[in-house]
C-alpha cells in the first residue's frame, strides 16, 4: 500500500466528526475518523528529525482528500515505510509505517482540534527500532494499544 485510497472525489470536503491531517500548504490533506487516546514520539533518524507525533489508525478510518498525484514519497533502509510529504510545502501529514503497513501513521502535527498536551506521551525506542518493535507488537496484538486498530 502506497497511501490511503482517495475519497469520492479529489479536494473533497472532511466528513462530519472527522479529523483531517493537511500540509501548510493544504495540497495533501487526509480525513481521519476518531480521536487519539495517546501521542506517540519515536526517536529514530527520519521520526526525530521531521518532529513526528505518531497516531496510528487503520486504512478504513482514513480518507485521502486530495489527489494521489500531489503525494511525494520517500522510502530509506527496508523500503516497508512510504513516507508522504507535500513536494510544495515539505510538511508530512501521514505516512505508512513500517510498524503497520496495513495502517496509516497520522502526524498529530498537522491535526487541528486535538490538544496535544492534553494527550499521554508514550515513547517507542526507534534507535533500537527491532528490540522496540517486539514489544510494541505485543501489546499491540494483546490489543493493550488503544492507538493501534
Amino acid at each position: 500500500m502506497t497511501a490511503p485510497d482517495a475519497g469520492d472525489a479529489p479536494d473533497a470536503a472532511v466528513p462530519a466528526g472527522w479529523l483531517e491531517a493537511r500540509c501548510h500548504c493544504g495540497g495533501v490533506r487526509l480525513a481521519v475518523r476518531g480521536r487519539p487516546a495517546s501521542v506517540l514520539i519515536c526517536n529514530c533518524s527520519i521520526c526525530a528529525r521531521k518532529g513526528y507525533l505518531h497516531w496510528i489508525v487503520p486504512v478504513a478510518d482514513t480518507r485521502l482528500l486530495t489527489d494521489a498525484a500531489a503525494l511525494a514519497t520517500y522510502g530509506f533502509g527496508t523500503g516497508v515505510a512510504r513516507h508522504h510529504f507535500c513536494p510544495r510545502c515539505g510538511c508530512a501529514p501521514f505516512y505508512v509505517p513500517r510498524s503497520d503497513p496495513d495502517k496509516v501513521d497520522v502526524n498529530l502535527r498537522c491535526v487541528d482540534g486535538v490538544d496535544l498536551e492534553a494527550l499521554p506521551l508514550r515513547t517507542f525506542d526507534g534507535r533500537d527500532w527491532e528490540r522496540s518493535f517486539v514489544t510494541y507488537a505485543a501489546r499491540r496484538d494483546r490489543g493493550d494499544d488503544p492507538d493501534v486498530g
